[in-house]
């Protein structure tokens, strides 16, 4: 029997990974802190393992690795989060004393999760970025908002905390005051932010260079393009294609040589179309969301990565497959319909890569049960959106107390937001407390 691996975190790209190895007979075991995975309940998934949140109780989520390491002793630990590789790196001495831990040391893993250190390395070693200023101070922002070019992106340090907080990766401003604004509630919240230039051009002009290295040389390589993000020009690819992008091959290698990484990462780069030029996004060192591409196209990242930790044996690849679409079915439609008509995309454009080879990132018919959880818990947080609604629109007066029947709100949409605490597990995405206690591992028939 294989070794087994643990997947921290099960949402798309822990997925990815647990049918990655699954597919090739590793034991899968999920350790989960967030309601909202889906990848958990996989054919593949041999035990759930319920654990605090790392960034609300970092302390207790390591050490809850570090009992079931008792057990689970020589097992692949398999970060599949920012929040999770984050803490993992942290503690990776005492972590590697019970598991093989597919992370890199803090000292790395921070010039990556810290954004602010990714972009002044980049201009260091001469890898094209956009220009970036942090600022200290209010002082700073309006200093720097005296000669910007509007718009212009307010964006986190580590994205992966901004999200959790205002759930979104960055915001874009206008003019002064948004800036301003912007800049107050990051600061309000503890968030250090970074203040940038937007690089113009369609998704389409995004790329992926993704990589397995080790002693500072690339073993395996693979680039996918862009094709359509959620939401739109900010947001992370919703569609994907395989593709081979040499120009980011390059500059992908120097950044993730400069920063003395090793292992499986993701970096992004985005064409500028003002020059051409390839200017670098950011850099992920775990599993990226559309992990299930390269495999699909023959490059088994997950897999690579366990024949080399946990066997010694590093594969060879021998290329891969092009022309294959990776598709995000519930995130594309509802951009489509969100954004009908504001994106630059013709009936045909939507459609292709539904008619041409493709994957999808959590539908599969052969893996049923993610896609279901997926669904109905887009369903209950829709529900609560909507009773959230209702109830402020009560104290608005728009709807007289008791009165609850359907009668319009004033309102035709707007932002879902997360559910509130008390799902399945008591857990929440980012909170605290009694909600946080981690609940006795699940086995699970293989």
């Amino acid at each position: 029997m294989l070794t087994p691996a643990i997947v921290v975190s099960s949402y798309t790209m822990g997925l990815g990974v647990i049918r990655g190895l699954g597919s090739m007979g590793v034991p899968v075991v999920v350790v989960r802190y967030d309601r909202h995975d889906m990848g958990h309940v996989s054919r593949y998934v041999r035990e759930v393992i319920d654990a605090p949140h790392p960034e609300a109780s970092e302390d207790r989520f390591v050490d809850l690795l570090l009992e079931e390491g008792d057990r689970l002793r020589g097992s692949l630990l398999v970060p599949a989060s920012d929040a999770a590789l984050a803490a993992m790196s942290r503690n990776k001495d005492a972590l590697s004393e019970k598991y093989v831990v597919a992370a890199t040391e803090w000292e790395i893993s921070r010039r990556f999760i810290e954004k602010k250190h990714t972009y002044a390395l980049a201009e260091e070693v001469g890898v094209p970025a956009p220009q970036t200023t942090i600022p200290r101070s209010l002082e700073d922002v309006e200093r720097y908002a005296a000669s910007a070019m509007f718009p212009c992106l307010v964006k986190p340090s580590q994205g992966h905390l901004y999200k959790a907080r205002f759930g979104t990766k960055m915001e874009r401003v206008d003019d002064v005051d948004e800036l301003v604004t912007a800049y107050r509630r990051a600061d309000d919240a503890g968030l250090e932010v970074m203040l940038q230039e937007i690089i113009p051009g369609p998704d389409g002009d995004g790329a992926n260079y993704n990589s397995y290295t080790w002693d500072g040389n690339p073993a395996i390589e693979f680039t996918a393009r862009k094709i359509r993000g959620s939401p739109p020009v900010f947001g992370s690819p919703r569609v994907a294609l395989s593709e081979i992008v040499p120009e980011v091959v390059e500059p992908g290698r120097r950044i993730l040589q400069a920063m003395g990484f090793y292992g499986f990462s993701c970096t992004e780069f985005k064409r500028d179309e003002r020059d051409g030029v390839w200017k670098l996004m950011e850099v992920n060192g775990r599993h990226n969301l559309s992990s299930l591409l390269a495999v699909r196209c023959g490059v088994n990242f997950p897999w690579i990565q366990y024949r080399h930790l946990v066997e010694g044996e590093l594969p060879r690849v021998r290329g891969q497959r092009t022309g294959l679409y990776w598709i995000d079915l519930v995130r594309d439609l509802g951009c489509d319909v969100a954004y009908a008509g504001r994106e630059p995309y013709r009936l045909r454009d939507y459609l292709r890569p539904y008619q041409r080879p493709h994957v999808f990132a959590i539908a599969d018919l052969h893996d049923p049960a993610p896609f279901a959880v997926r669904i109905a818990d887009l369903g209950r947080t829709a529900i609560s959106a909507a009773r959230a609604r209702l109830r402020r629109s009560s104290r608005r007066g728009d709807i007289e107390p008791g009165d609850q029947r359907s009668r319009p709100s004033g309102r035709s949409g707007g932002e879902v937001h997360r559910s509130v605490p008390g799902g399945p597990l008591g857990t929440t995405a980012g909170g605290g407390g009694d909600a946080q206690r981690p609940i006795r591992s699940r086995a699970r028939e293989a």
